[in-house]
């Protein structure tokens, strides 16, 4: 981990791409400017984080695909017969 001291409006450069600034101190609260390309993903940690557990849940959740085409394909059928008559 690269550790770095920063004041009020000074930056650090990520890449090329990516500037953090400190915007404020007060107390023990320190507010970032983040400038980033649109297609980079910027988020808190803690949100990341629930993000990441969100995925992992659904991953995990099966689905019951034969058993809906099965639906699916009853359901044409009654259809298709309902028609012919």
């Amino acid at each position: 981990m690269l550790i770095l001291s920063r004041k009020t409006h000074e930056s650090i450069m990520i890449g090329d791409q990516i500037e953090v600034s400190v915007v404020d101190i007060k107390g023990d609260q320190v507010k970032l400017g983040i400038q980033a390309p649109r297609n980079v993903k910027v988020f808190r940690q803690e949100v990341y984080q629930a993000i990441q557990l969100e995925n992992r849940a659904a991953a995990q959740t099966g689905t019951d695909l034969p058993r809906i085409e099965s639906m699916l394909g009853q359901r044409n059928r009654e259809q298709s017969s309902g028609s012919a008559s």
